[in-house]
């Protein structure tokens, strides 16, 4: 919840700059109301993934009501139709709601152009969707380079090798969205695709946010929208699930870098950096600029 003091006292006008304050004349006048925000889980392990980003909703002091959306062009095997039905609705089913927020997860197929997605038509429906009936979107990895190319035009090309571990990454602008982060910032990878840099460089109405020497730019927003190409909400044993999964199939994988420790075992160090970026894009993207009637 913000901090409410004076707007005449000297502090107001140094925090509100980085931090989350409110003057005393407009908290007397404010109405509060719990916020609504869409998960769009493209995962095919939906569970995992619901108590992955919940896990890092349920660490805002702000009172959270979450709506579960899966498409309807495609059901994955991985999750049970009972699981799907009881917890999980469709498009045609909040077409005519509104948002504060939304989450749109990554998935598996990068592989694939985004043309070639099954759901692809579906999912730039609801992209549309959600530029005109939620404050703010937050798009992750896979979810994040379709945003980036569907609204920026931002292609999404192959790597030489899989990006997986965790790895350090620098501001590159001072934001809101980075209030209260360190200087370096922890975020695991596992992807087998990037962006084209030199087209978000060029492009005006992207601000790119962090940035690392092995992950390149990594998180950057849009005048409404926060995207980070990375997995901050995953858990501590999920890049090691990942591994052992894939050596498991026979596929060529290595290591993830900069995860073990000299015993072999995960070392969970992106947990606070997660939380903080959790937390501010609910902060600032979505509750100081959602209107109280959503409509």
């Amino acid at each position: 919840m913000p901090l409410v003091i004076p707007e005449d006292i000297p502090a107001f006008s140094l925090l509100k700059q980085n931090a989350f304050i409110m003057g005393c004349n407009r908290a007397k006048s404010q109405d509060i109301r719990p916020l609504e925000v869409l998960i769009f889980n493209l995962m095919p392990t939906k569970i995992e993934t619901e108590n992955q980003i919940l896990s890092l909703l349920a660490n805002s002091p702000l009172q959270v009501n979450i709506t579960l959306l899966s498409t309807a062009s495609y059901v994955g095997k991985n999750t049970s139709k009972s699981h799907l039905e009881r917890f999980y609705v469709n498009f045609e089913n909040i077409k005519n709601r509104k948002f504060d927020g939304a989450i749109v997860t990554g998935a598996p197929i990068e592989h694939l152009e985004f043309e070639e997605v099954k759901y692809w038509g579906e999912l730039t429906q609801i992209m549309d969707f959600l530029k005109t009936h939620c404050t703010s979107t937050l798009y992750l990895c896979w979810g994040a380079m379709a945003g980036l190319h569907y609204f920026h035009k931002i292609q999404k090309i192959p790597l030489d090798s899989k990006l997986f571990g965790v790895f350090e990454h620098s501001w590159v602008e001072k934001d809101l969205l980075l209030n209260g982060l360190d200087e370096i910032v922890r975020i695991p990878h596992s992807r087998h695709s990037g962006i084209n840099e030199a087209q978000v460089r060029e492009n005006r109405n992207l601000k790119i946010l962090l940035e690392g020497e092995e992950s390149g730019i990594t998180a950057l927003k849009d005048a409404k929208d926060f995207f980070i190409l990375g997995h901050p909400e995953y858990s501590k044993e999920t890049l090691d699930l990942e591994y052992k999964r894939d050596l498991d199939k026979g596929l060529e994988i290595t290591k993830p870098k900069h995860y073990y420790n000299a015993e072999n075992l995960p070392i969970f160090s992106w947990r606070s950096s997660a939380s903080v970026l959790f937390a501010n894009w609910l902060n600032f993207s979505v509750y100081q600029d959602t209107p109280f009637i959503l409509g």
